[in-house]
């Protein structure tokens, strides 16, 4: 199952689950009225006539709606306002869960350990780098929180940090980014919206009942009998619903846990790294439980079993550690590791210096593990055809070679939505080829900006000149200042590290105040109009910026490709114009992508017709395309870019802002991969 189907299933899953819920709000409602219309006409009622002939007296039909929408507006508004809290995304539930977000210039050791690895696996997956949040609790245990990549964040526990090794929190932070690529936090977000509303019902009737029982007076008392069986009978209504909803969410949780758990090995192709976090979890005195009001609320995002739940394992969000440890790692012999809580950061990365016999065993275990529990939805890389035994030096030898050759023959559109270690591989050179001083730059949020203006600075002296003139006049002094500073390094950076070096300025732009955000956005438009013409560099670079700082639009409903025909012909108009100055040549790059999507081939447009406003509003319209109609829109892109053969890095910066627009998280190019 590829990134497309991945982002199609969970799509389809969350309206069968929100139809589940609403179901079970129906059954609620219509619980609540029979008990309203008992108890407030019970003494009415006929010798010879149920309460259900009562109830479809035409007399009270009237009240029997009334009271069903003042429990449907009672769930509705408990839901909106829960989602209403949460609409800032994984941050809210980071700081409800007491989370702090880390200096992304932290000098402390063990928080400099988990920021590289997410920075890691972020620039190898192609997504924004999330902001990280640590909880100062001794458990081990982590999420990922928000709606879409762009407000995702990270929160993991102080013991999670201090007691797993490299290894172990890249399969901890490998799982995690299988949640976000997933679109698992989008439907975590609405259970907890939904799940509030139910339980509105329970907190209602619970004031109810305690409103009639303090009442005055024995004559109020007694009037107050039948709002005291009221309250107590919504409190019952309230918390079964609840009981449900909870039992509902438990089960989608647990399966989601196992597709995590398989995707996280596949990614790094070391079952041994989440094997041994979970492991350490169950060795654990306090395990992964989180002392924390929040928990139970939150506590289908977890890495691990957050809270303790009553009746077992029916309402436990995560399957047991036992069967989560085997499922990885199927010859564990059932031993548990003793925890060095004086571990340093230092032996952290000496152990993990494995042998090549041993890089070899990982990876051949890692396709063996992929083919036994990722068939049902693991990528599409993920070696389904190697058994599930255990495999001998010579055979995990020939697995890796199989494992390697697959990522090395997978196209990029192939790749979307995953990770392997080859990437992983290639964001580490990645960022050791960055100079210290300009990741440091990228870390705090006045010199992020001023790295930001530094890329969009014209080659022409003259028109650089009046760029920094423009900067000195409109940018905040401390950002100038920084830019001054880097202005001399920008130019000597390779053309292939300016998109990683954006995505590493992100978590420090996302904490500029509106205020700021609009200055710097302002400023960005200054820069790129200084010329008299939009380079496709430059917007490429704002919409990435803007898509990764700025709230998305979100909706269920979906547009089909063909009711997008004016916006994909604008958008391969840009792609066939961005890598060929030559007319014809730019014709043929736009046939061969109207080829793909079965519309005129004649429909280039001139560039007077193309701009910032325009392609803006184009990709808004596209992001919203149906899951499985986005890789057709973007092959029509490769198609224009491959027609001549060959890939510039122009191409290749529009096809990656393009892709991000769309919520298609493209890793890093491969040497010698193709596109498509």
């Amino acid at each position: 199952m590829n990134f497309f189907e991945h982002q199609d299933r969970a799509r389809r899953n969350t309206k069968k689950l929100v139809l589940l819920l609403l179901l079970a709000v129906l059954s609620l409602i219509a619980i609540t009225i029979v008990l309203v219309v008992f108890l407030l006409n019970y003494g009415r009622l006929q010798t010879d006539e149920s309460i259900v002939q009562h109830m479809l007296n035409t007399a009270n039909l009237e009240f029997i709606v009334s009271v069903g929408l003042g429990v449907l507006a009672v769930v509705s508004l408990g839901s909106l306002y829960k989602l209403s809290q949460l609409s800032s995304g994984g941050k809210v539930v980071a700081e409800a869960m007491g989370g702090r977000l880390l200096n992304i210039q932290t000098r402390d050791a063990d928080e400099r350990k988990i920021l590289n690895v997410v920075e890691e696996m972020a620039i190898a997956g192609g997504t924004a780098v999330p902001p990280v949040y640590l909880i100062d609790d001794d458990s081990i245990n982590a999420f990922a929180a928000g709606y879409k990549g762009q407000d995702a964040v990270i929160g993991i526990t102080r013991g999670c940090i201090q007691l797993l090794n490299r290894e172990e929190l890249q399969g901890v932070i490998a799982h995690e980014f299988s949640h976000i690529l997933h679109g698992d936090m989008r439907l975590n977000i609405r259970l907890v919206g939904i799940l509030h509303g139910i339980l509105l019902i329970g907190i209602a009737g619970y004031y109810l009942m305690r409103t009639a029982a303090f009442s005055g007076g024995s004559d109020r008392r007694n009037n107050g009998l039948p709002f005291l069986a009221l309250g107590l009978g919504l409190m019952v209504i309230g918390y079964s619903g609840t009981f449900f909803g909870n039992l509902i969410k438990a089960a989608v949780s647990r399966q989601r846990e196992y597709l995590a758990d398989s995707s996280a090995v596949q990614y790094t192709r070391n079952p041994f790294g989440i094997s041994g976090a979970l492991k350490k979890i169950a060795a654990h005195s306090q395990g992964s439980l989180l002392q924390n009001e929040h928990a139970p609320e939150f506590s289908h995002m977890f890495f691990g079993q957050g809270v303790k739940m009553a009746f077992g394992g029916m309402m436990a969000t995560h399957p047991p550690l036992e069967d989560r440890i085997r499922r990885v790692e199927p010859n564990w012999d059932g031993s548990l590791p003793t925890l060095d809580y004086g571990r340093s950061v230092e032996e952290d990365f000496d152990s993990s210096d494995d042998t090549e016999d041993k890089r070899k065993a990982m990876l051949g275990a890692a396709v063996a593990v992929g083919a036994a529990i990722g068939q049902g939805g693991g990528s599409s890389l993920g070696g389904s055809s190697v058994g599930a035994g255990p495999a001998g030096k010579s055979s995990a030898h020939q697995q890796t070679q199989q494992t390697q050759s697959s990522i090395a023959g997978a196209s990029a559109m192939d790749c979307i939505g995953v990770l392997s270690e080859e990437h992983v591989a290639e964001a580490q050179n990645t960022l050791a080829e960055i100079p210290d001083s300009i990741r440091e730059a990228a870390h705090e949020p006045f010199s992020a900006r001023a790295l930001v203006y530094g890329l969009l600075l014209d080659a022409d002296p003259s028109v650089q000149a009046a760029q920094l003139q423009q900067l000195k006049e409109k940018a905040h002094p401390a950002s100038f200042k920084a830019l001054e500073k880097i202005l001399e390094e920008l130019p000597r950076l390779d053309r292939h590290l300016h998109l990683p070096i954006l995505d590493l300025c992100l978590p420090a732009l996302k904490q500029q105040s509106p205020q700021q955000y609009q200055i710097f956005k302002r400023n960005m438009i200054i820069l790129i109009r200084a010329d008299k013409h939009v380079d496709i560099f430059e917007w490429a670079l704002y919409r990435i910026v803007c898509h990764g700082l700025e709230p998305q639009r979100d909706s269920l409903s979906r547009y089909k490709l063909k009711q997008t025909q004016g916006a994909c012909q604008l958008l391969i108009s840009v792609m066939a114009r961005a890598g060929h100055d030559d007319e014809q040549e730019a014709l043929r790059a736009y046939s061969a992508a109207a080829k793909e999507l079965d519309i005129p081939a004649v429909g280039l447009l001139p560039e007077a017709q193309i701009n910032l406003q325009l392609l803006d509003k184009a990709l808004e319209q596209l992001n919203l395309l149906r899951p499985l109609d986005k890789p057709r829109l973007l092959k029509a892109m490769a198609a224009s870019i491959n027609h001549d053969g060959e890939v510039t890095a122009t191409e290749a910066e529009l096809f990656r802002a393009i892709a991000d627009s769309l919520d298609c998280p493209i890793p890093p190019l491969l040497k010698g991969q193709k596109l498509v």
